[in-house]
């Protein structure tokens, strides 16, 4: 298992996003990027509401003036139909086709965007009189730095929040989250007792306890990013990049665990010679095959990161790399779900079967939760989509563990399972110990 976490940290490391761009938008206006582009794209944001606004600042009027510099914001509904549109529009009828425009003119300049009946994403392009222009030579001139301040209305209906109608609500859900940590944390003083005793249910108690902190860790970097970007609409990147480190972890070792009590018990029913007890480190055959699959997941989770660079740890699978792990976690769910189905149907002993319908319930709901929901997700709209995925991939993993941690502390099926079959189950320390529960 050390060589593994090595592996996972190495891999992880080896990736460490910018974080998120928050909803203070610094850098500088280039008449040689908008004309290369028809139209600087300087960022998006999902408004709501009757008031919200567009706030920017920059130094060099002079400047800006003399290149008439302008912002122009499409709606993403209009901007994706001039994309597509068969007319070849020009580059001046697409930017006339803007739903609201800025002259840049004043050091300071609001823009309200006000009457929006549903949450909807705006684009923000910048141009001046160049972008147009075949001539590059004319473009070479300085750029303006800015600052850009994008704001939605809060409850009393003043544009001072921050965040996007696609991130509202998750602070709130992240706290709440941190909190039930916590008081999990308060009360459990006994799985603590549990895994510092050692006994049978050790090594499974202490991969999952890894898992679970990892995920806690997540949550509590996840917080403070979003803590801070309510105050300034930054946050701190390094926390939400922290904050994808640990979930990955997490789901790291969560696979590795999963996959190898699942390869140890469809091994052990294939062996024809069953006088060796199964052991966590002593069945190659259930070590290799999950180890390959981790790598798989890994490697797909990390190419998943790099295409999308937005900061959020559960993404909707529009890439390749997405929709491959969506097949991955499928295949592997469907092929566990199979193999403790023919363990399930041949076993004649009620609590064993009992304990292997529990167990695949757990690895079902883990595998599968995230597939389903970014199917479900589809029905929603766009900016409820990444939500939707995010809160509901945290619960039904939590509760998958919730299932697992009743399984493998209940005094100990577990361990009862085992005294009644022909060989230790996976995980367990020895067939030695089959005399009474350490706990």
């Amino acid at each position: 298992m050390g060589g593994l976490r090595l592996l996972a940290v190495a891999l992880t490391c080896c990736w460490w996003p910018q974080g998120s761009q928050g909803k203070t938008l610094r850098g500088s206006f280039s008449s040689t990027a908008a004309q290369d582009a028809q139209g600087q794209r300087i960022g998006h944001f999902e408004f709501h509401g009757d008031h919200a606004l567009l706030c920017v600042r920059i130094n060099n009027i002079a400047v800006a003036v003399g290149k008439e510099a302008k912002l122009y914001l499409f709606q993403a509904q209009e901007w994706l139909k001039l994309q597509e549109s068969s007319h070849g529009y020009s580059c001046s009828e697409k930017l006339s086709k803007a739903q609201l425009t800025m002259t840049m003119n004043q050091t300071e300049h609001n823009l309200t965007v006000s009457q929006i009946p549903s949450p909807q994403t705006w684009h923000v392009f910048y141009a001046d009189k160049y972008t147009c222009q075949d001539d590059k030579e004319n473009s070479q001139v300085e750029d303006i730095p800015f600052e850009m301040v994008l704001l939605n209305t809060d409850a009393e209906g003043n544009p001072f929040d921050h965040f996007s109608a696609g991130e509202s609500g998750l602070h709130e859900f992240f706290f709440l989250l941190v909190l039930v940590y916590f008081v999990i944390a308060c009360i459990c003083a006994a799985l603590w007792q549990a895994i510092k005793k050692g006994g049978p249910m050790h090594m499974i108690l202490k991969v999952l306890t890894t898992a679970l902190l990892l995920q806690a860790g997540s949550a509590l970097a996840n917080y403070i990013h979003f803590s801070s970007y309510s105050r300034d609409g930054i946050g701190v990147p390094f926390m939400g990049s922290l904050a994808e480190f640990f979930d990955i972890a997490s789901q790291i070792q969560m696979s590795y665990l999963l996959l190898s009590l699942c390869m140890g018990w469809t091994i052990v029913r294939m062996k024809k010679s069953q006088s060796r007890p199964l052991q966590w480190d002593s069945t190659p055959a259930s070590t290799g095959i999950a180890v390959f699959i981790v790598m798989t997941q890994s490697i797909l989770l990390l190419w998943e990161q790099f295409e999308d660079t937005s900061h959020h740890s559960y993404h909707s699978h529009h890439n390749l790399a997405g929709i491959l792990l969506i097949i991955l976690r499928i295949c592997l769910a469907l092929s566990l779900g199979c193999g403790l189905y023919q363990i399930i149907t041949v076993e004649r002993s009620t609590l064993k079967r009992e304990f292997y319908i529990t167990f695949a319930k757990g690895c079902i709901l883990w595998f599968l939760c995230h597939p389903v929901l970014a199917c479900i997700s589809v029905i929603f709209s766009d900016y409820q989509r990444d939500k939707v995925v995010t809160i509901g991939v945290i619960l039904c993993q939590s509760v998958s563990m919730v299932i697992l941690y009743r399984l493998f502390l209940s005094h100990s099926l577990y361990w009862e399972v085992s005294s009644l079959s022909s060989v230790t189950l996976p995980l367990t320390i020895s067939s030695g110990h089959k005399s009474r529960p350490h706990f």
